[in-house]
């Protein structure tokens, strides 16, 4: 229960969940400064790179991962956005699972995290905080990782995510560069949350279909892409399937065939895509990805659907898993290309 149910915290909010994530285009120029620095003055940029940084920012994996000894790795991330639901505790339980998930799309598994808030105190409640912070702690003992602390401020508009610390072995990675020719592509979450979210937001409308599936843990998947012995899987969340589809091509230099009958969809998806309920997220998503994209006469209704930008999805698996639809295969090609049947 909320503290007050009348109060909808999606009006407060300007953009929600991971459709709110800057464009990737405009992301990675100001991303690709970081990689090239100055060893002096007066000399050239260079990439620096130290051994134990097993996963950095090269690539746009979903955390970095330190090696700290022989076996032993650590992960780090740390993620956070506008509220997707008017429910607080809700709020609270989409945010934290989203934020674990980024452990989990690397092969790792959570420790311990850190609670970060932004709330408007002088336009709505704090004990409506309170609640977003319980939904986070329920994610969090879900995972069974450890929630200490964490950062606030006040903020103008209602912010909540988390910073995570896990494990993870350092010889069994989940990477975006790992993918190889001739693998399949499996997802492990339908997709579609992000217009169900924008029709929530107009519409008052009450999805627990899409709730379901954003506050499910990718723990499992992640347990199961390891044991079959998969080494490359992204999670697919604020830049749409094809976008990140396209993120891990690119990263390990293959192309990507897609059927798109068989990815799978959450009720009611393309129903609030047909009445327009489509973020702005997920067009910019498209206008990104589509250059490097072979539409094969799909609808443009089919495109912004699987460029849909997700909130706390699936992992995107180069391989096979079981319960997980195979929706293509990875296929030689230095163009990195998307290819849609």
């Amino acid at each position: 229960m909320t503290v007050s149910a009348d109060i909808r915290l999606t009006q407060y909010a300007s953009g929600g969940g991971c459709a709110c994530k800057i464009p990737p285009g405009e992301l990675e120029q100001v991303v690709a400064q970081m990689l090239a620095v100055p060893v002096a003055p007066g000399e050239p940029a260079v990439q620096r790179i130290d051994a134990d940084l097993l996963i950095g920012v090269e690539h746009g994996d979903d955390a970095a991962v330190v090696r700290i000894s022989d076996g032993r790795a650590v992960v780090a991330t740390a993620d956070f956005f506008g509220p997707v639901v008017d429910d607080a505790y809700t709020f609270g339980r989409i945010a934290g699972t989203n934020a674990l998930s980024d452990v989990y799309a690397v092969g790792g598994t959570p420790l311990v995290a850190l609670n970060l808030l932004g709330w408007p105190r002088s336009t709505l409640p704090f004990e409506l905080a309170g609640e977003v912070l319980r939904g986070g702690l329920d994610a969090a003992r879900h995972a069974g990782c450890l929630l200490a602390g964490g950062h606030s401020i006040d903020d103008p508009e209602p912010k909540y995510g988390m910073a995570v610390t896990g494990l993870a072995d350092p010889d069994a990675l989940l990477r975006i560069d790992a993918g190889r020719p001739g693998l399949p592509i499996s997802l492990t979450k339908p997709i579609g949350s992000g217009v169900l979210n924008s029709r929530h937001k107009a519409t008052g409308e009450v999805f627990p279909q899409a709730i379901e599936v954003m506050t499910t843990l990718n723990a499992a998947a992640s347990r199961a892409a390891l044991d079959a012995g998969v080494r490359c899987a992204t999670d697919v969340t604020g830049f749409g399937l094809l976008g990140h589809l396209f993120k891990l091509a690119r990263a390990s230099g293959v192309s990507a065939v897609l059927d798109h009958a068989a990815v799978p969809l959450i009720e009611g998806a393309r129903a609030a895509a047909a009445a327009g309920y489509v973020p702005g997220g997920s067009r910019r998503n498209l206008d990104w990805v589509i250059p490097h994209t072979d539409p094969g006469g799909l609808s443009e209704e089919d495109l912004l659907l699987l460029a849909d930008a997700q909130t706390s999805g699936g992992l995107l698996v180069a391989g096979e898993i079981p319960g997980a639809p195979v929706i293509g295969e990875l296929i030689p090609s230095a163009a990195s290309t998307l290819i849609l049947r």
